[in-house]
């Protein structure tokens, strides 16, 4: 296998919910709409969309029940500390957790972090001392 994700699922409990919190919370354009599952356009970078949770999980062969900290944070990194304070302010505005307000890091970074409506964590991030980051934006 590649180190390469061709695209990110996440499995939402409310399709409608989710669609409003992305699309009017956070600006992201549906490219693909199947009923059960949703694609956003991903300006060159890994496919995202939702499935419904239950039906994701079926079709991975597990259970869509699950509580507390999954392992997965899906990080997005921009060029600016300014870029930051301003995601993470359209997330709250739209609903979102704010789990970590944006702080210097230990690691000389700036950054905060929010959980979706359906818990799934962004880590907002920017590092001046980063060569060939992956930028979102």
């Amino acid at each position: 296998m590649k180190a390469h994700v061709s695209s990110i699922l996440l499995g939402v409990r409310d399709m409608d919910r989710s669609k409003r919190f992305y699309t009017e919370g956070l600006g992201w354009k549906v490219e693909r709409d199947y009923g059960v599952s949703v694609f956003f356009g991903s300006d060159g970078g890994s496919l995202v969309g939702f499935y419904g949770r239950e039906g994701l999980a079926t079709q991975v062969g597990t259970s869509p029940e699950g509580s507390g900290f999954s392992g997965l944070v899906l990080t997005y990194v921009v060029r600016g500390e300014a870029r930051v304070d301003e995601i993470l302010a359209e997330a709250e505005k739209a609903g979102a957790t704010i789990l970590k307000p944006a702080a210097a890091t230990p690691w000389g970074g700036y950054g905060g972090s929010f959980a979706d409506l359906d818990g799934y964590i962004w880590d907002i991030g920017y590092s001046a001392r980063g060569k060939n980051q992956p930028y979102a934006e």
